[in-house]
């Protein structure tokens, strides 16, 4: 799923080569896409784009005054076309979801691979409209996100810090694959509860999160948006890197599975040396 760093690339990336720019048309393939109808997507069409912006992992195109607003959930991506294919696209059983057209000849593709078709795009005349953008915590890598605030969030919160930090309403655009790595950068337990830690488990996770998101966002600054997948995975210390050494300490790192997703940890920076069970057998292994 693209997070934060990889969003923020797209946005900087479409902002290059959007803006200034008139949408000529946009193209559903699967209508299942479509969240919302009035304004109706084709009343995107025709407007230039003035902005691009971006909203925890939403992705926001702003044109005479309406929104164009996407959320690639964890199989979908945007693929830029320097040339657009000739005619409209067939719908089918292929990836291809929607296609927007720019007055140029350019425009992007956006596709979802599997079966559960998550991905979602909106047309709305305020991002706030949408439900995913109005519940939105702050932005971590915002200038007025200071330790402080963040110790403020965390105070009572009683679920564990994986829970917490994937949180879209606590804090916006992290998700599995770096709140994994956060999480082993501050020496943390994915499973410690967020309301027992002291002030400097905090500043340390504070620093972490601010840290992780920071370089990732430098690594993908100016990547094309076909590298963007590659670069996050190349960039990742332990998520999806189960059964590999740890790039800190040399332990092998462990995996914990649930129903649709899993995390990844290294035991000794992490849990004190103590491998963690599979959440399905919902103990320590001893």
């Amino acid at each position: 799923m693209p997070e934060l760093p990889e969003v923020e690339a797209l946005k900087d990336f479409l902002a290059d080569h959007l803006v200034g720019r008139a949408v000529v048309r946009v193209l559903p393939v699967a209508i299942s896409v479509l969240k919302t109808y009035d304004p109706p997507v084709s009343a995107f069409e025709g407007r230039e784009v003035t902005a691009v912006h971006r909203h925890g992992k939403f992705l926001d195109i702003e044109a005479g005054g309406l929104h164009f607003v996407t959320h690639l959930a964890r199989a979908g991506w945007l693929h830029w076309k320097d040339t657009l294919p000739d005619g409209p696209p067939r719908p089918g059983k292929g990836p291809l979801a929607l296609r927007v057209a720019l007055e140029t000849g350019e425009g992007f593709d956006l596709t979802e691979a599997g079966t559960q078709k998550k991905l979602a795009v909106y047309v709305v005349r305020d991002p706030a409209e949408i439900p995913g953008v109005a519940r939105l915590g702050p932005d971590p890598l915002a200038d007025d996100f200071d330790e402080v605030r963040f110790a403020e969030l965390l105070s009572g919160e009683r679920r564990q810090l994986k829970g917490a930090l994937r949180d879209q309403s606590l804090i916006a655009g992290v998700g599995n694959a770096y709140s994994d790595e956060i999480l082993h950068a501050a020496r943390m337990s994915p499973f410690k509860l967020a309301a027992t830690l002291n002030a400097e488990e905090t500043g340390r996770l504070y620093e972490a999160l601010r840290a992780t998101l920071t370089e990732a966002v430098e690594r993908s600054r100016g990547l094309a948006a076909g590298r963007l997948k590659k670069e996050k995975k190349s960039g990742l210390r332990v998520h999806g890197r189960t059964g590999e050494p740890c790039p800190v300490c040399g332990d092998t790192i462990r995996e914990v599975s649930f129903s649709d997703s899993s995390l990844q940890y290294c035991p000794t920076c992490q849990t004190g040396g103590k491998p963690l069970a599979d959440r399905r057998m919902s103990r320590l292994l001893k």
